[in-house]
């Protein structure tokens, strides 16, 4: 039996959880969601960025007032949270807003969506990102496994900015050690991450094919003394 992602993070009874990188973050964010509701929580998911329309399968809250917020909620299902609705974009909330969904609410898990990657395996952040709430608990920093081995122009969002970290050109082969050094990278995956937070680092889209690359990866991150544990999480459809 797989031991459920929340128990493979060891989740406390009460966190503000944001998401971070690229690879998986909306499908990491519904997973726990969903698995959190399902032990009868209460369960907020929302995002501090945009997200695609066609990505919500969620029951939807359109006010971000933790008032409106806390009638909303029902233990047992998990409640997107996000300010409106344009075309197909969803407008996330400010991080000041999410912070006072942890803190005025009766919630007992906020998941937030902090970054955006345009469907890339991999990212650097540029000035404005990531948009992470201060009161955020516990941090994710999310990448796709299957990245290495690419041409970084291929499968990094701001292809510049990851050569630059690793001091590369986005022409080059990502290698694992490679992504870890910009995932540990001050400006790179551990950028704007709350001191008191902690740090989970999430390789994801794991399969046989990478898992001698996975391992690399895993003992390289997990070396860091910032980040808590590393938790690899499979390809999913």
């Amino acid at each position: 039996m797989t031991t459920p992602l929340h128990q493979r993070l060891a989740l406390r009874e009460r966190e503000l959880v944001s998401i971070v990188g690229a690879g998986g973050k909306s499908t990491t964010m519904f997973t726990l969601g969903r698995e959190l509701a399902g032990k009868q929580s209460k369960v907020i998911v929302t995002t501090t960025t945009n997200l695609a329309a066609d990505q919500l399968t969620e029951p939807s809250c359109w006010s971000d007032d933790p008032g409106v917020v806390d009638v909303a909620l029902v233990r047992g299902e998990a409640l997107f949270v996000a300010a409106e609705l344009v075309m197909d974009k969803i407008t996330g909330s400010s991080p000041e807003t999410v912070d006072r969904l942890f803190a005025e609410s009766t919630v007992d898990y906020v998941i937030v969506e902090a970054d955006g990657a345009r469907s890339k395996l991999v990212k650097a952040p540029a000035v404005h990102e990531p948009v992470i709430p201060s009161l955020s608990t516990i941090v994710l920093v999310v990448a796709g496994l299957d990245a290495i081995g690419q041409q970084i122009s291929e499968v990094a969002h701001r292809p510049e900015l990851v050569a630059g970290l690793i001091g590369t050109d986005s022409d080059e082969v990502l290698t694992a050690t490679g992504l870890a050094e910009v995932l540990l990278h001050p400006e790179g995956g551990l950028k704007g991450i709350p001191a008191n937070a902690r740090i989970v680092m999430v390789p994801t889209r794991l399969t046989f094919k990478e898992r001698e690359s996975a391992a690399e990866l895993v003992e390289l991150l997990i070396a860091h003394p910032r980040v808590e544990r590393v938790v690899p999480t499979p390809m999913t459809s």
